[in-house]
């Protein structure tokens, strides 16, 4: 019997051994996520979206990104990027701040890596020097269109100013683009773009206003603030801003003015917990409101594409997430529903 025991003790040993193999194999499939940053509560709700894709597939997630998008971490970004290859990932979900990743993506294209750029994807010049090289491991592009997403703030905020401009000799709008990246480029013409579009088609409106246009290299030594006063001085009626960071060192100022700039008129991109509190202030100048990215949408697509390409699955290309208008009729429901987020 005590033979017979320990034969059996022995299998279930083997057995368990077994299946703890199996689940390793499966704990195995890692796709990892580099991201253009981490802490930011933008960055928190991708994560989700990558874990929640990950969790659905049976793919493991691991998130990182550099302490900022400033030049000064693109070697940080780097290694991420080096880590991700060194450890046999099954794909790689990457969104760069800089140049210089030519030579890692290669071995990604070597190693039959997948790799699917989102949010504001990998730059141009690193593409064109993998796509002359004939070894670019791109297989899809997942983002929200910014030029689309500004026009969709574009039709809302004309909506809302349109009486305003009919009723005046001049009107000014005024665009603080928040740098001089193709995200910045594309929010800023996405949205002069399209307001031109209504304004010179409605007869009311048409020839009455005028566009002033500042361009940032970036928030710091408060350049959002210098183009809030700069517009101000030109005598800005209503002004668009292009991100989340504008829009923050906007409202400080504003808060910090006092009554100067009560009588314009303010259009956001973006969320955060400032530009909720924003909205939903009755006092001082009116935000109208802004359009969403769906950042947990971001990262969930781009995590499906991942997995569509390592399993030979069929696979998008391009994956356009659509923005979302929101303003004081609706912003509970969007924290709800995960494309307004706090932080």
């Amino acid at each position: 019997m005590k033979k017979i025991l320990a034969l059996m003790l022995a299998t279930i040993f083997v057995v368990a051994a077994l299946a703890g193999c199996g689940n390793a194999s499966t704990s195995g499939k890692t796709i990892a996520v580099v991201a253009k940053g981490e802490s930011h509560a933008f960055w928190q709700s991708v994560k989700a979206g990558a874990e929640a894709a990950g969790e659905k597939y049976g793919y493991n997630i691991t998130f990182r990104g550099p302490a900022s998008e400033s030049a000064k971490d693109l070697p940080s970004q780097m290694e991420m990027v080096q880590t991700a290859l060194s450890n046999n990932a099954s794909a790689i979900v990457l969104g760069t701040i800089g140049e210089g990743f030519v030579d890692m993506l290669s071995q990604a294209k070597d190693a039959g890596i997948p790799v699917v750029q989102f949010d504001s994807g990998i730059w141009a010049k690193d593409i064109e020097a993998l796509d002359a090289a004939g070894k670019n491991p791109i297989v899809s592009s997942v983002a929200t269109s910014n030029y689309l997403a500004a026009n969709l703030a574009a039709e809302n905020f004309f909506a809302a100013i349109k009486e305003d401009i009919a009723a005046a000799d001049k009107y000014v709008v005024g665009v603080i683009q928040h740098d001089e990246t193709q995200t910045g480029i594309d929010r800023a013409a996405g949205f002069i773009d399209k307001f031109k579009e209504l304004a010179d088609a409605d007869a009311a409106t048409k020839g009455k206003y005028t566009v002033e246009h500042e361009i940032k290299p970036g928030d710091a030594d408060n350049a959002y603030k210098a183009a809030l006063e700069a517009l101000s001085e030109k005598g800005a009626d209503a002004i668009f801003m292009s991100n989340e960071g504008v829009v923050k060192q906007v409202y400080d100022a504003i808060g910090a003015a006092g009554t100067k700039y009560d009588a314009i008129k303010f259009c956001g991109y973006d969320a955060g917990t400032k530009q909720i509190e924003w909205m939903k202030k009755t006092t001082g100048p009116k935000l109208i409101g802004s359009v969403a990215q769906d950042s947990f949408q971001i990262g969930y697509q781009a995590v499906e594409q991942a997995v569509m390409a390592i399993e030979g699955k069929e696979i998008s290309e391009k994956v356009d997430i659509s923005g979302a208008w929101w303003d004081i009729t609706n912003v509970d429901e969007m924290i709800a529903n995960n494309l307004v987020y706090e932080g």
